[in-house]
């Protein structure tokens, strides 16, 4: 057996957890990783490369509320420090923040999450070489 059976070629991670950030292929960075909002597709639509493996499950979710809490932690504080706004104001300027940031984060976090698990081969994407 030879050593490209054993150990197949690496895929870099760098390159693709920033074509995961936009939301395309791990491999070629062209095709749509998503089909809608977070459906990931079976194949992407340029090179083929099968993307069915993915098990992103709750991390998207997750990391969404983790980033989402902290900035939203530092703006409260920024908001009350320098403005001092009327609490309704600020609750609903706050949601709006919430929500926006959160459906804007969370398609991306997904795209980074299956790029690092095709990048890592895990989850059956290491068949593929």
């Amino acid at each position: 057996m030879s050593d490209a059976q054993v150990f197949p070629a690496e895929r870099p991670s760098k390159p693709a957890i920033i074509r995961g950030l936009r939301r395309r292929c791990p491999e070629c960075g062209e095709g749509h990783m998503f089909d809608g909002y977070l459906k990931v597709v079976d194949n992407c639509p340029v090179c083929n490369e099968d993307l069915s493996q993915h098990r992103a499950d709750d991390g998207p979710a997750y990391l969404t509320i983790l980033l989402v809490a902290h900035i939203l932690g530092f703006a409260i504080h920024f908001m009350w420090v320098i403005w001092q706004p009327q609490p309704i104001v600020m609750a609903t300027t706050l949601t709006l923040a919430a929500v926006g940031l959160s459906l804007f984060l969370l398609p991306r976090l997904k795209g980074m999450i299956v790029a690092i698990q095709w990048a890592r081969r895990m989850h059956g994407f290491g068949h593929n070489t």
